[in-house]
């Protein structure tokens, strides 16, 4: 049996990913695959992911993988990865693209007019480089990872969801957007964990000891404001 698989869509290079895991997991039985069959007898799966949303939803359908990920999004330890996690929502302003619709709500570009920083300097799309995390709930992933620890993004949009409570994280650029996703047995980050260094590699540590079972106390810190003020 596999114990962890890393669902291969053909989008992104996914060796960085399955080598972090097998990093911290070892004697773990780690396959890369784009066999639903595998997708569905693993263990766990993590679903990463580079790309532009639309070749990423496309690739997913021509390998057969959609119901194979919405089953393990559903029924076991899921860790959602970049556009992985941009691909739960329902629907992406890039492209227009639908999504899986496993999550309630859609993911949105980061506008060019509100990108300015507190110093008054004018930001970039992608937001591409290390920012802070703040934790906004107790959870399994982020056991020993301070709040407010630094995680590396490359990303031109955000998730924007529906219910303020799926929310497990977020980050400024320079206004609060929704960088971790938590619900039930899934949990998933727009940042990459496996070029986070130290507390990226506990964080997949975590994943890879989680039983999948959400905390009882899902709110600690009050969150502001979600996305760019009107």
């Amino acid at each position: 049996m596999v114990d962890i698989a890393v669902v291969d869509y053909g989008m992104g290079n996914l060796r960085s990913v399955s080598k972090a895991i097998e990093h911290v997991a070892p004697g773990r039985t780690i396959t890369v695959t784009s066999d639903p069959r595998v997708v569905r007898a693993a263990g766990r799966v993590v679903f990463p992911g580079q790309g532009a949303m639309p070749d990423c939803m496309r690739e997913l359908d021509a390998r057969h993988l959609r119901e194979a990920v919405m089953e393990a999004a559903r029924n076991k330890p899921f860790l959602g990865i970049c556009i992985g996690l941009q691909m739960l929502f329902e629907r992406s302003e890039e492209g227009d693209t639908p999504g899986l619709g496993l999550l309630a709500g859609r993911v949105v570009r980061f506008p060019h007019d509100n990108l300015i920083d507190a110093a008054g300097q004018r930001l970039k799309v992608p937001h591409m480089g290390w920012n802070e995390v703040h934790q906004t709930m107790p959870h399994p992933l982020w056991a020993g990872i301070p709040d407010r620890s630094r995680f590396y993004f490359v990303h031109s949009y955000y998730p924007a969801p529906a219910q303020r409570g799926l929310i497990a994280g977020y980050s400024l650029y320079p206004f609060p957007f929704a960088c971790a996703i938590a619900s039930a047995n899934l949990f998933a980050v727009q940042f990459h964990p496996e070029k986070s260094q130290a507390f990226g590699l506990r964080l997949l540590s975590n994943f890879v000891d989680w039983d999948g079972v959400a905390p009882l106390q899902t709110r600690e810190t009050a969150l502001p404001q979600m996305g760019p003020r009107a």
